[in-house]
């Protein structure tokens, strides 16, 4: 374990051995955020819930936790500063509390292929969880309950984003692989709007602090869209600039018209999709997969991303896929081993790995151990952020 300096006001922690898939911070703790982890990949191995935060020495690592499989995605308690739920590739939600030094305090288990979104609602008078599922569900869950409260079916593909509306209590939306953006509403029997909004997997969604109607995707068409719920024909805006695909997207808390995105090119871009020229800012300092992204409640202009691998992996997955990565609005290719199709062939089997013909499994695993996760938190000026 270790840090590095880079950036404008930047710091990093890296986490040998581990592959970061999202990281949040506190609502709570000015500096401090989770970062949710995976060995190999999420492929095999296991999983890291890690809490760190900033000071005057640097990022220090608060409490780390283990899980027997990797972790996707983190959110922290809405009504308890210590407590955080991560999701799971076996399927499961796990319960965490900081002040403590052993865990998890529950666990739930209900999805049947790996949970890769989990998020805290918002609003006030409500203590709800959703989850989304490469099973095609979301759950609908009280963390005071041992059970879900309700599963939500429609999705034709894997769902990669669930995040609840900041305004409209019981409303959340849903990002998946079958292309579609999709509103819910607890009370409701079903879906309440789908909105085709690529025409590729969709690996993120998120909702504007400011305007209960409006929302951004993220897909492997490389392409940021922005959708008005009151009329959903055409994008609002259409954000292009990434080179391979769009895995994590915030919207600003400090500015109506501000986000950010990460992506596997590498890069953390900021955006005003008001402007005539909205890409306000590319950081290029990242060397390996931009996996996670947030953006602080409490420091204006600060922003923490995690990523994982290398140059050299990205490398060997392309050639080991037999493809090209993402590159442009019409190549939907997704190699990267996050994919769907790379960790259903490899859970549903070693044996069945068709890329063996490039490199050897012992070699893989073994080249994995020699890469690490790399949390990094980055202050910019307030007129970005």
């Amino acid at each position: 374990m270790g840090t590095a300096g880079g950036g404008r006001g930047a710091g990093a922690l890296r986490l040998p051995g581990l592959h970061g898939y999202a990281v949040e911070f506190s609502p709570y703790w000015p500096g401090r955020v989770a970062c949710a982890a995976a060995q190999y990949y999420g492929i095999a191995g296991c999983g890291t819930l890690a809490v760190l935060e900033q000071n005057e020495a640097g990022i220090v690592l608060l409490r780390s936790f283990d899980w027997n499989d990797g972790l996707f995605d983190v959110t922290w308690s809405e009504n308890n500063e210590h407590v955080l739920i991560t999701s799971s590739g076996d399927g499961s939600l796990q319960i965490w509390d900081t002040a403590k030094t052993k865990g998890p305090l529950q666990v739930y288990k209900e999805h049947t292929q790996e949970a890769y979104s989990v998020d805290w609602s918002q609003t006030r008078g409500e203590q709800l969880v959703v989850s989304g599922s490469w099973d095609q569900t979301a759950k609908l869950w009280d963390p005071a309950v041992g059970k879900s409260l309700r599963t939500f079916k429609g999705h034709e593909g894997v769902i990669y984003s669930t995040i609840w509306s900041p305004h409209i209590p019981g409303c959340f939306a849903s990002a998946s692989g079958d292309q579609t953006l999709r509103v819910w509403d607890v009370k409701a029997p079903g879906v309440k709007l789908v909105i085709p909004a690529h025409q590729a997997e969709i690996l993120s969604c998120d909702w504007c602090k400011y305007d209960e109607n409006l929302l951004v995707t993220g897909a492997v068409d490389c392409s940021l869209k922005g959708w008005d719920l009151r009329n959903i024909r055409q994008p609002v805006f259409i954000l292009l600039g990434h080179t391979y695909a769009i895995r994590r997207v915030k919207f600003s808390p400090f500015h109506a018209t501000l986000l950010a995105s990460c992506s596997y090119d590498f890069t953390v871009r900021f955006w005003d999709f008001s402007k005539p020229n909205p890409l306000l800012e590319t950081v290029e300092h990242h060397t390996e997969f931009t996996c996670g992204l947030d953006l602080s409640l409490h420091n204006r202009g600060q922003c923490a991303a995690v990523h994982s691998g290398s140059r050299r992996e990205q490398e060997l997955h392309s050639a080991a896929e037999g493809s090209s990565l993402c590159r442009g609005s019409n190549t939907v290719s997704f190699v990267i081993p996050t994919g769907k199709d790379i960790v259903e062939r490899m859970r549903d089997g070693l044996s069945q790995i068709y890329w063996h013909t490039f490199i050897g499994l012992i070699s893989f695993f073994s080249l994995a151990l020699l890469f690490s996760s790399s949390i990094c938190l980055s202050s910019w000026p307030h007129n970005i952020l």
